[in-house]
């Protein structure tokens, strides 16, 4: 049934059964995670910036806290392909054949780039700051004695975030399909779009150069693919039968 067809009711049905299908896996994932999240947690305690530090539990709830905070987030990653399939097949009805599978394609290119920003958080930005809190501390004379709970918090803080900020080709790709904008736009805004990224990688790492050029320059080369990735979907909405998503007049 196309979308312009289905009553509110038929919508909001639509909606209800999406939901409760991603309710179903979510609670699938936990069970996963709870079996998952002790060795998760166990390795990143040996992991060598972890090994560097004297962690305790300051509460006696603080382990299970951590064991919990550990597997929603694994869940949470775990069911975040099912998450982005379902709202895509919610507003496909809408969309013509050719933007179905454009849209759709999007979904595991999306998840691959979260997982990557998360891995590079956690191997290039986590490192660096636990190097240069320490260091910090040692300069000062002070014995650092984490709390397990304030670490794995830490931790989530620090790489979580960058899944999201991984997302710029996907979302930049998705824009120009939209028509919103154009690789001219980018490039004209590049000046910048560097001085932007340059600035958060200042306040989320060190202060110090070395560790800034690491994490600045594969943000700025980030905009940089997504520039190529935007004159492509360009292209192609450009390309003879071929018209914006927002524009009506698409072919079928």
């Amino acid at each position: 049934m196309n979308a312009k067809d289905m009553t509110v009711a038929e919508h909001i049905q639509e909606l209800r059964k999406r939901l409760i299908t991603v309710v179903v896996f979510f609670v699938l994932a936990v069970i996963i995670s709870l079996f998952a999240a002790k060795p998760v947690i166990r390795y990143l305690q040996h992991a060598e910036e972890a090994r560097m530090l004297t962690m305790n539990a300051f509460r006696v709830t603080d382990p299970l806290k951590v064991y919990m905070e550990v597997t929603i987030v694994i869940a949470c990653l775990l069911v975040l392909p099912v998450i982005l399939y379902q709202l895509w097949a919610f507003v496909s009805p809408g969309l013509y054949e050719k933007e179905r599978r454009i849209t759709l394609s999007f979904i595991p290119i999306s998840f691959l780039l979260f997982i990557s920003g998360v891995l590079f958080a956690y191997y290039v930005l986590f490192p660096l700051m636990v190097h240069f809190m320490i260091g910090l501390s040692n300069e000062m004379g002070i014995h650092s004695v984490i709390g397990i709970r304030e670490y794995f918090s830490f931790l989530l803080r620090i790489t979580l975030p960058f899944g999201f900020v991984f997302q710029m080709p996907v979302i930049t790709m998705f824009f120009t399909r939209l028509g919103i904008i154009t690789p001219k736009l980018l490039k004209k805004a590049r000046k910048y779009a560097y001085f932007s990224l340059i600035v958060t990688a200042a306040v989320m790492t060190p202060p110090d150069v070395f560790s800034q050029l690491i994490v600045s320059i594969p943000l700025i080369v980030l905009y940089e693919i997504s520039i190529g990735i935007s004159a492509m979907a360009y292209r192609k909405a450009k390309a003879p039968g071929e018209k914006p998503v927002l524009d009506g007049t698409a072919a079928p």
